[in-house]
């Protein structure tokens, strides 16, 4: 699967900028063991350090071609609702510009409706490479439109987090308000469909976004090594009075103390969000 998704999706000239490298280089360097390896080959393994199995972050859009039967036939969803800036926050407006050019997303999250092991399905995908992931008023209502649209449709739905910076602070309390609204929305979607919720939680899954829709999920599987909780290290550590137990917001530790089911390593990712889906359809 791995092969043939980069033999599609990528041409020679495109790997330094879809890898995330500078310059012109065709090499990466992993940041957890040091391992120089190709850029090429890196993008094969969908991303994973074949030395040490770290995962780097994912575009939306690479989530989705590693997840969809056919991505070119993923039908977006409520690609219209776009940030006013409601507050009038200096430089916000342009600040969102340049992330739209470097993601090709308009916003934060990704959703639509795909399939995936042949089964119909609607997915929404948050982008860490889009302000880290983080959950604005567009970002909530395109999630919550998201789940109501899957009901309305009796489908499964499955959301994908890679929200790192919680709620965006440019919004203020409108952005904190989708906490609320997308848990209401899940609500509702269990109450109206017998389908299934996945939740898969990806580095980084930090905030208020794990604080509601990210933990909402009937399954939550999690990728290794990924950041998940509430508030970051270097905020948390302020506040403690006692020191945390080593890798205490690692997936890992998570799924020890019962906080997810399962930690899967992305290359079967999908065979095990399939199964889940046949199981529950």
């Amino acid at each position: 699967m791995a092969e043939g998704w980069f033999r599609k999706r990528f041409r020679p000239n495109e790997i330094a900028q879809q890898i995330g490298v500078a310059g012109d280089t065709l090499w990466e360097k992993c940041p957890k063991c040091g391992e120089i390896q190709y850029s090429a080959e890196l993008l094969k393994n969908l991303k994973v350090c074949k030395k040490c199995a770290f995962h780097y972050r994912l575009l939306a859009t690479e989530r989705l071609e590693m997840l969809a039967d056919n991505p070119d036939e993923f039908e977006r969803w409520d690609e219209n609702l776009v940030t006013i800036n409601p507050l009038e926050f200096p430089q916000y407006l342009e600040k969102l510009d340049s992330h739209r050019q470097k993601t090709g997303l308009s916003e934060a999250v990704l959703t639509g409706k795909t399939e995936i092991g042949g089964i119909t399905t609607a997915i929404g995908i948050t982008d860490p490479y889009f302000k880290m992931g983080t959950m604005n008023s567009v970002v909530g209502e395109r999630l919550a439109l998201c789940a109501e649209r899957a009901s309305a449709l009796d489908i499964p739905l499955i959301f994908v987090s890679g929200s790192g910076g919680g709620a965006r602070m440019e919004e203020g309390i409108l952005s904190l308000m989708q906490m609320a609204k997308t848990a209401a929305a899940i609500g509702r979607y269990r109450r109206n469909t017998r389908r299934i919720c996945i939740c898969v939680l990806t580095d980084p899954s930090m905030g208020g976004t794990l604080a509601s829709w990210a933990s909402l999920g009937d399954l939550i599987f999690a990728e290794p090594a990924a950041m998940i909780g509430f508030a970051g290290q270097r905020v948390s550590a302020q506040v403690q009075s006692a020191k945390p137990p080593p890798g205490y917001q690692t997936s890992e530790f998570q799924l020890e103390h019962g906080q997810v089911d399962a930690v899967i390593h992305r290359r079967d990712l999908k065979d095990s969000i399939v199964n889940a889906l046949q199981w529950a359809a």
